[in-house]
């Protein structure tokens, strides 16, 4: 399909769903490659359409106005040259039920996590008042603002490593009015000090170098920082598991997340009483284990 014959579908589109069809059939038509908060076309022209909308209620049995089709011609043609992610044509994320200002400082939020968040980590740990938790390389502050959100009664320290990811980090802390509960920190995995946080949940970056280089285009746009993580892919997860038993109270939890190589990981901590997590919304690669769990396995055999 061409740029052309798209816009003949949409303007001849008799209701939205019409219009949604062929802007799903021009992303398919192109072979896009999905996975950036969505996983499929029909959820991205979806997601594109509800933008330009404003995500305002709109009568769904009639077309979308026709002054929106410069734009969604313009983005569609961008997502297809160009292999960029659509959260960064339209400035955009959403992450457990918020939105996210995102550009290519960042990755795209699309952690499984959000489901643990969204449960207030239960029934892993309960989060009493004043309960401090650590986001290890928050990136777009997702994760850190969305655990204030969802949990409000606890204090959220975030750390990252690059300035330009806590820039954006600081902007979404801002628009979601989180300043008093979320505290960035410029930092490698753990900030300075001794504080000691009942939750540490962490979204490193868990890619094999090798394999972080034959992605498709569209991961190729996210800074590579938060995507490879060593020949294994472990480095920062082996780092954050060494690190974290000096963090957490005793009666704390990490949450770590290491991805499609989970089973891998496991099987390098055989010892470690690892529970991966079931998630009912899909993702896999989430980990929990209690701060007393991780200090006898530290401790050795």
């Amino acid at each position: 399909m061409t740029p052309a014959e798209l816009e003949q579908r949409l303007r001849a589109a008799h209701d939205c769903d019409a219009w949604l069809a062929a802007v799903a059939e021009y992303f398919d038509a192109h072979g896009l490659v999905f996975g950036h908060g969505t996983d499929n076309a029909s959820d991205e022209a979806f997601w594109l359409l509800r933008h330009l909308q404003g995500w305002a209620e709109v009568d769904w049995r009639a077309p979308p106005p026709v002054e929106l089709l410069p734009r969604a011609l313009a983005v569609a043609e961008q997502r297809v040259a160009r292999r960029k992610p659509l959260a960064y044509l339209l400035g955009e994320a959403w992450f457990a039920g918020l939105r996210f200002v995102v550009d290519e400082r960042v990755l795209v939020p699309r952690s499984p996590l959000a489901e643990v968040i969204e449960l207030g980590f239960a029934p892993w740990c309960t989060l009493g008042t004043g309960d401090c938790v650590l986001d290890v390389g928050t990136g777009s502050g997702c994760i850190a603002i969305a655990v204030a959100h969802h949990c409000p009664e606890v204090i959220v320290d975030a750390t990252d490593v690059s300035r330009d990811a806590l820039a954006v980090a600081a902007q979404n802390i801002e628009l979601h009015g989180v300043t008093q509960r979320v505290t960035l920190f410029e930092a490698d995995l753990f900030p300075a000090g001794e504080q000691r946080y009942r939750i540490i949940v962490a979204n490193p970056p868990y890619v094999p170098e090798r394999e972080a280089a034959a992605l498709p285009p569209e991961y190729r746009h996210e800074p590579a920082i938060g995507l490879a993580s060593g020949p294994t892919g472990f480095d920062a997860a082996l780092r954050i598991l060494a690190g974290a038993a000096e963090r957490l109270t005793a009666d704390g939890v990490l949450f770590l997340e290491v991805g499609a190589g989970a089973d891998a990981f496991a099987a390098l901590h055989a010892r470690l009483p690892l529970i991966a997590i079931e998630l009912t919304r899909g993702g896999d690669g989430v980990f929990v284990v209690t701060a007393a769990e991780l200090r006898e396995y530290l401790r050795g055999p």
